[in-house]
């Protein structure tokens, strides 16, 4: 048997007063998903645990089988294995944002989603002079890294989770000596990105300038089980965002580069969706992982919500459904964890996923929050997922 996982980053909610009570997987047309969902068995997954990092790093990590008690470290280390970043056995690795800032608070998490290409100016600059504290590496538009040999065990915060807060307030702590020195380096990072060309141009533009380095989620690289040892299954991971794509390269699974996919909600649907079907040619199991609705759901835009999964259900969904004998691959649908509209940040509510396997009664219901509820497959641990797509 084949498998095919969708992940929707971020794709649950609660139900918003405004729109009747419903949930944004409930307004948005999606007839392909619902297609899917109807042929399927539902349930609801938990994939998070209340005393660890409410992140999609532990969330996938859990789906994918990984107990994160065992193996998380942190978000940077993961990121900087999907760029293939040398990174020494000394080293502490932190994922760093290139943010917005004004008067004090943090304004955007994202830089105003700057360009890859914009990103990665800023970052050289960073390295020219901000060297002394670490190196910089650039990544995927706001996403970067940065590697260092103190901080490991210091206290930090993601910048999703505050915004609008006064950033001095959350500041790396307790306050030491290593604490001191990156605090010190990003608020230097301030006077440092304000005067590159590439922020006078973005502010000349109307555009919030990435005025700020901000780093959280620090570790050092983990080790991964191979997970074709693990499931016996031989995986591919197809996404758009180094959080994703360095999973797959601990565990061992293929990740394919594909071209146009951005983590925003511009990214090529129709790509994904073609590297894999490809990818199914040759693994037994392929992750399929979308980033724009938990973008949307940090932008707190109710209209933005649902016109990404309608356009995630028009353009990847259907591309799949018209190039895919479903008689022979099983296909599941599942959010990492919800990104609710009203709070804006990840919460660690259980989420709704579906199963169509061959030869499986579907219990014809969409795929929502509510049906999951319903669902038969009733609450099951994110651990469990893997080993419950083999058995059902």
């Amino acid at each position: 048997m084949k498998y095919l996982v969708v992940v929707g980053d971020g794709m649950a909610d609660y139900p918003v007063s405004e729109a009747g009570g419903k949930t944004p997987l409930q307004l948005a047309y999606k007839p392909n998903m619902d297609f899917i969902a109807k042929r399927s068995r539902m349930g609801m997954l938990k994939t998070l645990r209340p005393d660890l990092p409410k992140g999609s790093d532990v969330a996938n990590l859990i789906i994918l089988g990984y107990d994160p008690y065992v193996c998380y470290t942190g978000r940077g280390p993961i990121e900087a294995a999907a760029r293939k970043i040398r990174v020494e056995g000394d080293e502490v690795v932190f994922r760093c944002n290139l943010i917005t800032v004004e008067e004090g608070r943090i304004i955007d998490y994202s830089g105003g989603h700057i360009t890859s290409e914009e990103a990665k100016l800023l970052v050289s600059e960073l390295n020219d002079e901000l060297g002394e504290f670490g190196r910089f590496y650039s990544g995927v538009s706001y996403r970067n890294i940065f590697v260092t040999r103190i901080g490991e065990r210091l206290e930090s915060t993601p910048p999703h989770e505050i915004m609008g807060e006064p950033y001095e307030k959350y500041l790396l702590k307790p306050d030491n000596e290593e604490a001191r020195r990156l605090n010190y380096m990003m608020l230097k990072s301030i006077s440092v990105l304000s005067d590159n060309p590439v922020n006078i141009r973005r502010v000349s533009s109307g555009e919030k300038p990435a005025n700020m380095v901000w780093i959280w989620g620090q570790g050092k690289t983990p080790r991964l089980q191979p997970f074709a040892e693990k499931h016996g299954l031989r995986g591919t991971v197809v996404c758009a965002v180094d959080l994703i794509k360095g999973i797959g390269e601990l565990a061992g699974m293929n990740v394919p580069h594909v071209p146009g996919a951005t983590g925003y909600y511009d990214t090529s649907y129709e790509n994904k969706a073609l590297y894999a079907l490809k990818a199914l040619e040759d693994s037994d199991f392929v992750y399929l992982h979308v980033e724009a609705p938990d973008e949307a759901g940090h932008e707190g835009v109710l209209e933005t919500k649902v016109r990404v999964i309608e356009e995630m259900d028009r353009r990847l969904f259907g591309k799949i459904l018209d190039n895919i004998d479903i008689g022979k691959v099983s296909i599941s649908i599942l959010p990492d964890h919800p990104t609710p509209l009203a709070v804006r940040k990840h919460t660690i509510d259980p989420v709704p996923f579906s199963v169509m396997k061959p030869g499986l009664n579907g219990e014809e219901n969409p795929f929502d929050e509510d049906s999951g509820q319903k669902g038969s497959l009733g609450l099951v641990d994110g651990m469990d997922f893997i080993k419950l797509l083999k058995e059902v």
